[in-house]
């Protein structure tokens, strides 16, 4: 659907289109652990690869990711499926793009698409000199358009309240959280066209990390084999990752409910060169659940924080998931109306 900026904004050479449809076949490649569902890491590469066509297309200009949130998994995907990942537009600042994604999946043979994912992206446009640089601005104009941009301004004060939280906890050794971190350097096969890694592939290392985390503490009491992620929120980028830093990807449990593993994950970057000189990239605090043979969450092990930390950490975690209990889901049917 094609848009006219406001009067005064930069002005295309081109009439812009708002939106972005990519379908394609789910691969093995894919498969999360266990073989039963598509990975939520897999998701997210795919949410992150559509909202930046959508903002390039928009703004004519190298953009970068600057924050994904809400990103709610309705349900599983199964392996091979065709997928259909819609993009659209919904708000602009300045040089930011607020950019709504719904991921679906259907069967190869009906080719009947049902939503499964929809979350929020924010891209920031850059220009050659690397400094954000101003984008067309968007007006909505249907019905759609204009719900979608009023949650999207809805949601700023409470995900700048979110963000806030998040980067005044500090993460240190004096820990007896279930945790897993990763290690390794950043290939070339990740990089983009700024030469730094994909914020999906970052997204997709943090669902690793996260997995093997959750996996790990539920396994033995659950007698669970996997676990699958139904939620990740708060995801800031806050640094690039640029190819053949050293990443560390730390996950540690800070909060357990009944049926739930709620997991926050940091990526670190440093020289290798220096690895202990630590740069922090990317958050995010994510939720798990170990599904049981009919879909129904099984019951997890309850972990109890004892080490001062910990307990900051794990009343840190209520915090945020109360303030994300007042952001209202975004219905796939809106986000999907035309």
């Amino acid at each position: 659907m094609s848009r006219a900026p406001y009067a005064g904004a930069v002005t295309p050479a081109v009439p812009l289109d708002d939106r972005v449809v990519l379908r394609f076949l789910a691969t093995p490649a894919d498969t999360a652990a266990g073989g039963r569902s598509v990975a939520a890491g897999s998701v997210m590469e795919w949410i992150d690869k559509a909202g930046y066509a959508c903002a390039v297309g928009w703004a004519g200009a190298y953009c970068v990711t600057a924050y994904v949130g809400n990103v709610r998994h309705r349900r599983p995907i199964p392996p091979g499926s065709l997928i259909e990942v819609q993009a659209r537009l919904v708000h602009t600042g300045r040089s930011s793009m607020h950019v709504v994604v719904t991921v679906s999946s259907a069967e190869v043979s009906t080719r009947d698409y049902t939503p499964a994912t929809t979350c929020v992206l924010i891209f920031v446009a850059k220009g050659a000199d690397g400094r954000p640089t101003a984008v067309p601005q968007w007006q909505p104009v249907s019905r759609s358009d204009r719900k979608l941009a009023e949650a999207a301004l809805e949601r700023m004060d409470t995900r700048a309240r979110i963000k806030q939280l998040m980067l005044d906890e500090e993460y240190t050794a004096d820990s007896a959280a279930p945790q897993t971190t990763l290690r390794f350097l950043v290939p070339t096969g990740v990089v983009n066209f700024g030469g730094k890694a994909h914020g999906g592939t970052v997204m997709r290392w943090i669902d690793e990390a996260a997995y093997a985390c959750a996996v790990a503490w539920a396994g033995a009491s659950a007698q669970a084999d996997h676990a699958v992620g139904v939620y990740s929120g708060g995801i800031h980028f806050l640094a690039p990752v640029r190819i053949g830093d050293l990443v560390e990807v730390s996950a540690r449990i800070v909060l357990t409910g009944p049926h739930s593993m709620h997991i926050s994950t940091r990526v670190s970057t440093a020289d290798p060169r220096t690895p202990d000189d630590l740069t922090l990239t990317t958050q995010c605090l994510s939720v798990f659940v170990v599904p049981g043979d009919d879909g129904v969450a099984l019951p997890v092990p309850v972990w109890e924080p004892v080490l001062p930390e910990d307990v900051r950490l794990h009343e840190h975690a209520r915090e945020i998931v109360a303030l994300r209990e007042t952001i209202v889901p975004l219905a796939a049917s809106l986000t999907l109306e035309p």
